[in-house]
C-alpha cells in the first residue's frame, strides 16, 4: 500500500475495518485474536529479553568466572553449571507456552470453519439451497477463520523457530565463554 493512501485511514477506519472483517468470520476469529495477541506478546518480551537484558547477565557470570582463580575444582564446576542452567532455564522461558499457542491458531481455525458451515448448512434447511446470498455469509465465516489460523501459525512457527535458535546460540556462546582455561 502507498504510504499516502495509509496516512489517510484514522483510527475509526482501522478499527471499523478490523470490526468488519472479524464480524465476517465469526466469533471464533475474535478467540482467535486473542490467542495471537497474547503469542505475540510473548515474543516481543523474549525478544526483550534477548537483547537486553540477558547480555547484562552474561557479563555478570562471565565477569564472575574470569574473576575467579579456580576454575577445575568440583566447587567451580558446580558454580558454572549452575550459570549455565539458569541460563538455559531463562533462555527457554515462555518458548514452550508460544510454541503451544502457534499450535492452537489452526485448531481455532478449524473450529471457525465447523461453526461457519453449521450455519450455511442451517441456512439450507430452513430457505433452501436456491438463495446463494444467504449461503455467503456462512461460507466466510467457515474460510475466514481458517485463513487466519493457518496464516498466524505460520508466521507464529517462524517466530519460534527464530526465538529458540537465537536462544541456543546465546547458550553455546555463554558455555564457551565460561570454559575453563
Amino acid at each position: 500500500m502507498d504510504v499516502e493512501l495509509l496516512s489517510q485511514f484514522n483510527h475509526q477506519d482501522i478499527w471499523f475495518i478490523l470490526r468488519h472483517f472479524m464480524a465476517q468470520g465469526g466469533p471464533v476469529l475474535w478467540w482467535l485474536g486473542l490467542v495471537v495477541l497474547f503469542c505475540w506478546v510473548l515474543v516481543i518480551e523474549r525478544l526483550l529479553y534477548l537483547y537486553s537484558r540477558f547480555p547484562a547477565q552474561r557479563q555478570v557470570w562471565v565477569s564472575a568466572w574470569q574473576a575467579r582463580t579456580d576454575h577445575h575444582s568440583w566447587y567451580a564446576r558446580a558454580i558454572r553449571q549452575g550459570w549455565l542452567f539458569e541460563a538455559q532455564h531463562e533462555l527457554g522461558r515462555y518458548l514452550s507456552l508460544i510454541k503451544a499457542l502457534v499450535a492452537i491458531c489452526p485448531m481455532l481455525g478449524l473450529l471457525g470453519t465447523v461453526t461457519g458451515m453449521i450455519s450455511v448448512f442451517d441456512v439450507m434447511a430452513s430457505q433452501g439451497t436456491s438463495e446463494p446470498r444467504l449461503m455467503a455469509s456462512g461460507i466466510s465465516m467457515a474460510t475466514l477463520p481458517t485463513m487466519a489460523g493457518m496464516v498466524a501459525a505460520l508466521a507464529g512457527m517462524f517466530a519460534h523457530a527464530r526465538l529458540v535458535k537465537a536462544c541456543q546460540r546465546r547458550e553455546v556462546a555463554l558455555e564457551q565463554a565460561l570454559r575453563s582455561q
